[in-house]
């Protein structure tokens, strides 16, 4: 049975992908998938994987993991599931821990080390959305703020978008815990919006349904929702920018900074990645190609050829 796992990262439409995937469980089922989504993941079967406190050694912990996982691929096999997809973007470390670090995934090697052994080596390829770290971070600061989280610093500001550590650095440390493992590399600007494509991308599947695939879940907080929300926890929402869309929390030059940075990720893919990861940047032979430096900054349909995209 083929086993495949979705990680994420963070802010790329993760959401809207798995609720577009449990509103077509069945339909998949039929097909031969079975999905493991958070309701699965967070929800005991993989407890353990990533050590906890307690009275087990994380040895004993990952041990049982491995055996609870095990359990219930073999109840997915009994089933007559040809692949089960697991799709759970915490796999791979924290949205509150990059903020607190600073930097992307900082443990993504030693994380998904530990998922390899959970699942036996049986790991047959994973997936990995990345996107423009301008947007990345404002997505990841906006949904922070409006949880708690104070406004950024000059200095946070600043350290963000000179930060050396890219997602070439995360590829690298991921292919590196997986040894042999295919790593597919999905664009957010191409897949964010078409869950159905990203499945097809993930899996192969072809002909796959279209319930639910327009669903817009989790989106990051514009302006006046962060306003209201520093309003009434006592803090000053004066600091905000006037207006009423997305919140931008880097100027001109910093934001430049980190889209160049993401063009050298991109460079590097495209000339191979040194046979770590593999670029998918198409959904269907008439989509447009895509470009990290055109920094685009709406939401469209799709219309006939017209590309459809999400910022």
């Amino acid at each position: 049975m083929d086993i495949r796992l979705h990680l994420g990262a963070h802010r790329t439409a993760n959401t809207s992908f798995q609720h577009y995937l449990l509103e077509n469980a069945d339909v998949l089922r039929k097909s031969g998938l079975v999905v493991w989504g958070p309701n699965q993941t967070r929800g005991g079967l993989l407890t353990g994987v990533i050590p906890v406190e307690g009275r087990q050694s994380p040895a004993e912990q990952l041990h049982r993991a491995k055996s609870r996982i095990a359990l219930n691929l073999a109840e997915a096999a009994a089933t007559g599931a040809k692949m089960v997809l697991v799709t759970d973007e915490n796999m791979i470390g924290a949205a509150r821990r990059n903020l607190r670090d600073e930097r992307l995934y900082a443990a993504i090697g030693e994380r998904m080390a530990r998922f390899y052994e959970a699942f036996d080596g049986r790991i047959g390829s994973v997936s990995l959305s990345v996107r423009s770290q301008d947007t990345y971070w404002a997505s990841s600061l906006a949904f922070a703020v409006a949880r708690g989280h104070r406004l950024p610093s000059a200095r946070v500001s600043r350290h963000l978008s000179r930060n050396t550590r890219t997602w070439r650095d995360v590829i690298t440390d991921l292919a590196c815990a997986l040894p042999d493992v295919a790593i597919n590399v999905l664009p957010f600007e191409t897949f964010g919006g078409l869950p159905e494509a990203r499945l097809k991308a993930v899996t192969g599947l072809t002909d796959l349904p279209r319930r639910a695939a327009r669903e817009w879940l989790n989106r990051s907080p514009d302006l006046p929702v962060l306003r209201k929300a520093i309003d009434e926890r006592g803090g000053d929402s004066g600091l905000l920018p006037n207006g009423t869309g997305r919140w931008l929390p880097f100027d001109k030059e910093q934001a430049s900074a980190m889209r160049e940075a993401y063009a050298d990720d991109f460079f590097w893919l495209r000339a191979g990645a040194e046979g770590l990861a593999t670029l998918t940047e198409k959904t269907w032979p008439d989509t447009k190609r895509f470009e990290p430096q055109e920094a685009k900054m709406t939401r469209g349909r799709y219309h006939g050829k017209e590309h459809r995209r999400l910022a």
